[in-house]
């Protein structure tokens, strides 16, 4: 082949690559719109003279003071050393006028009232220790001796679920009232978190709400030590943004957010909430969503048809909760932006006859007495939060990070509840979070997916170069083996309990995965690079020229698919562009496993 011949063939596979990328981002980029602040008569609800203003990035902090100067106020950092994000606060005799003014600045991405969220009073008021030493009981696997009072695990399939995947890699913010290291983490990793009230690196929890949200989320799992928790081997990350009046402020809780974002969080759990919505809070949650996080959100627990902020808003999964029968709880509220249901306990009935109230049972500091930890049960929406946040730690574990593709996989395969949905779709959402059937999905539909793709490509480019007699190559055995690993990993072997590894159940290019699901979308991995050089040093060898052939058509596959599915973000590559660049790729994995198998 001449020169100028591969240079046509590059170029014609690089013009379709684009071609078919443009078609597949169609339609992607469309976004939900934000929510505004409350206007009229709402807003003379919101009793305050602060002002809460979202700055574009990067604004100049001279421009931020002049401003000021100009309004006849003082911006202030909401957060201390943490104004990266432009997020600050003032205060004014005359906030209506100073709204309006911010709002019409074309340097302000939003302004609202400073308003609290907080954690819902129906928690505190029906939390309920359990005794210190309950009765021993050996399940097996996990060997966590009150496991078996856990009837909220067994709700959504934990058991199931660890087969195939723990959420190795994956860091998960809570963002509450802090994270103290009580006896049941002592084996789950808690990386860097900050401290929004108190403004230090000291995000420990001194009320016992966050702690339990946590332990829900990655509870030291297996040690024979008290419970378990949904997702155990990912990380936290504690936030800390209520106090231990288990309140705090919008522009805490917006830092919080921004904060988990930049530091690698791909999970974000806020079980807290209030009735007033605010844009600051919103832009902050748009970021986090653009940024690749799956953000969850506990609905409120008013027992009423509204569902709280920040849980309403677009790229906010919302969670509404249930109880042992699986009907929803008294107090969980329920509306049209319910995207899913899952266990939040009733500490009011004891309906599985155990002994014992229907709570969420897990390990935490006792609020009142943070010296002390124990077991307790707590019921609300916020427990229910964190058993989605969990399983969203296990779906991104096993490679799917996009955002909107976890949000999906979590509504597809939610079950109806066992007396079937009475109620209407804003009671469920989708239905109850399944954790077993979410993995399953994850691993294995793109799984079968890229395999069918690479062997389908495979067929065509020998049967192509056959016809036209200038095969000169098959791929043989080494060929196979490595378009099976380069497209689809061996990602049935999980499904036979066989293995739960980023190794199993992914083809190469997501191999980047070994460092973490926040290093997953490396653009040097999710490229042609592996197959440019295998066939620049090992195409001199012509017994290695079949296993060259399979790794590039193998790697082909798995960038084809992900640039037509999103399920994860090229890094360092806008957003828009992800699809081209994994397609362009592709087709040139492609051209490298045709050139090597042709005369």
């Amino acid at each position: 082949m001449t020169r100028k011949r591969a240079l046509k063939i590059v170029l014609t596979f690089m013009l379709i690559g684009f071609a078919l990328a443009w078609l597949f981002s169609r339609g992607r980029n469309s976004s939900q719109p934000t929510v505004a602040s409350l206007d009229g008569a709402d807003e003379a609800a919101v009793s305050t003279d602060e002002i809460v203003v979202d700055f574009k990035d990067d604004e100049p902090h001279d421009r931020i003071a002049a401003l000021g100067e100009r309004l006849g106020v003082t911006f202030v950092p909401s957060s201390g050393q943490f104004d990266v994000d432009e997020i600050y606060t003032a205060r004014t005799s005359n906030p209506a006028a100073l709204l309006a003014a911010l709002r019409a600045d074309p340097d302000v991405e939003a302004a609202d009232y400073q308003v609290e969220y907080s954690i819902p009073e129906t928690e505190l008021a029906a939390t309920e220790a359990a005794p210190g030493e309950l009765e021993p009981h050996d399940p097996g696997f996990p060997n966590d001796p009150k496991f078996h009072l856990q009837w909220h695990l067994d709700q959504i399939h934990m058991k199931g679920a660890w087969k195939r995947a723990q959420g190795e890699g994956v860091i998960v913010a809570v963002i509450d009232t802090g994270v103290a290291k009580v006896p049941d983490l002592a084996a789950t990793e808690l990386v860097g978190g900050y401290n929004f009230v108190g403004n230090s690196d000291d995000a420990t929890d001194d009320h016992g709400h966050g702690t339990h949200v946590a332990g829900t989320i990655a509870q030291s799992t297996n040690n024979g030590v008290g419970v378990a928790g949904v997702a155990f081997k990912a990380k936290i990350m504690p936030i800390k943004v209520l106090s231990a009046r288990g309140s705090g402020s919008v522009s805490g809780i917006a830092e919080g957010i921004r904060f988990a974002a930049d530091h690698g969080a791909k999970v974000i759990n806020m079980s807290l909430g209030g009735p007033i919505a605010s844009s600051v809070l919103s832009k902050a949650i748009d970021y986090a969503h653009q940024k690749g996080v799956v953000v969850v959100c506990a609905a409120g627990n008013d027992g009423r048809g509204k569902v709280s902020y920040p849980a309403a808003y677009p790229h906010s999964i919302a969670v509404a909760s249930t109880q042992f029968d699986e009907t929803t709880t008294f107090y969980s509220n329920w509306g049209k932006e319910i995207d899913i249901a899952a266990p939040g306990g009733n500490t009011r009935v004891d309906q599985n006859g155990d002994g014992f109230p229907d709570g969420v049972l897990q390990n935490t500091v006792v609020p009142g007495d943070t010296k002390r930890n124990d077991y307790l049960w707590f019921m609300g929406t916020s427990m229910a939060s964190p058993h989605v946040a969990g399983v969203a730690a296990l779906v991104v574990g096993t490679g799917v990070t996009d955002p909107d593709a976890v949000e999906k996989i979590l509504k597809e395969t939610a079950r109806e509840p066992k007396s079937g949905r009475k109620d209407n779709q804003n009671r469920y959402g989708a239905g109850i979070i399944d954790a077993q059937a979410a993995v399953t999905k994850a691993q294995t539909t793109t799984g079968v997916a890229e395999l069918g793709i690479a062997l389908a490509l495979a067929g065509a480019i020998l049967w192509r170069l056959r016809r036209a007699g200038r095969l000169a190559h098959g791929l043989g055995a080494g060929g196979l083996a490595t378009m099976i690993l380069g497209s689809s990993g061996l990602f049935f072997l999980p499904l036979l309990g066989l293995g739960t590894g980023w190794f199993f159940i992914h083809g190469l290019p997501s191999w980047d995965l070994a460092f973490g699901a926040s290093a997953h979308g490396n653009p040097i991995a999710f490229s042609a690079a592996l197959p440019i050089v295998a066939a620049l040093l090992f195409y001199g060898r012509k017994s290695l020229r079949g296993v060259i052939a399979g790794l590039s058509i193998g790697v082909a596959a798995h960038l084809f698919l992900r640039a037509g599915v999103r399920t994860m973000d090229v890094q360092w590559v806008p957003n828009a562009l992800d699809a081209a660049w994994l397609g362009v790729n592709a087709f040139l994995s492609a051209a490298v496993g045709w050139a090597v198998l042709r005369k």
